[in-house]
């Protein structure tokens, strides 16, 4: 049996991608915001039995979602980067020694059989794990001058998505040991990397959409039309 499962999703930034007049979470798609959809995929996996928000101090939108009244939902103040934010998630959890998954609050589109197979072969790993999806393009490097520098091989290269998935006290100790010596930190698992874990790759679907330019908005409302087909 799964143990309840605890989900942090930093919910602080402003989205300036979006060029929309709220951050990009607020944003509507199908008569939901899209922080209520992102929430939605993670409470249909029955482990998730609660969810750390973290907001900026200022967000004047929160308030006004059924989310603000559902008993499962703890929010916290977040910071001024998503490691601050992601903190202050872990901050609200007792158990230092359960396990929690940060998803990304502009990904609305993760399936339960990715969050499934996740949360399965995280649990068997001393170091978490991450879905993430193969690259299928040709991957180029710039010059910096709008050049190409060379082509990348693309064989073992993956991209990152969310949720990640370690045990508390692993995730804060090594995005603390990571911040304090200047690593740059691009996700969770790239302080775990920085302090020497090998998290596992999980294989996930593409469509796990993380909501960043406008013309992701369509794109995401397809892809959740497709999602009322799964179960549950």
């Amino acid at each position: 049996m799964t143990d309840k499962i605890t989900a942090v999703v930093p919910a602080a930034g402003v989205g300036s991608r979006m060029a929309a007049d709220r951050p990009k979470q607020y944003l509507q798609i199908a008569g939901k915001t899209i922080l209520e959809h992102t929430i939605d995929r993670l409470f249909s996996h029955p482990a998730v039995e609660r969810v750390i928000i973290a907001i900026s101090k200022t967000d004047p939108y929160f308030s006004a979602l059924p989310l603000a009244n559902d008993p499962r939902i703890t929010v916290v103040d977040g910071g001024a980067e998503r490691a601050d934010s992601v903190f202050a998630g872990l901050a609200a959890i007792e158990n230092e020694d359960s396990w929690v998954l940060v998803h990304d609050a502009a990904r609305p589109c993760l399936r339960i059989t990715d969050l499934e197979k996740l949360i399965s072969q995280a649990q068997q790993s001393d170091c978490g794990a991450i879905l993430a999806a193969p690259v299928r393009d040709t991957m180029k490097r710039g010059n910096g001058q709008n050049g190409i520098a060379e082509t990348v091989e693309r064989n073992d290269l993956w991209h990152a998505l969310t949720p990640q998935m370690f045990k508390v006290k692993q995730l804060r100790d090594s995005l603390h040991q990571a911040l304090e010596q200047g690593a740059v930190v691009t996700d969770e698992a790239s302080a775990l990397e920085f302090c020497g874990y090998v998290p596992l790759l999980v294989k996930g679907r593409a469509d796990n959409l993380k909501v960043t330019q406008p013309e992701d908005l369509a794109l995401a409302e397809f892809y959740l039309q497709q999602l009322t087909k799964e179960q549950p």
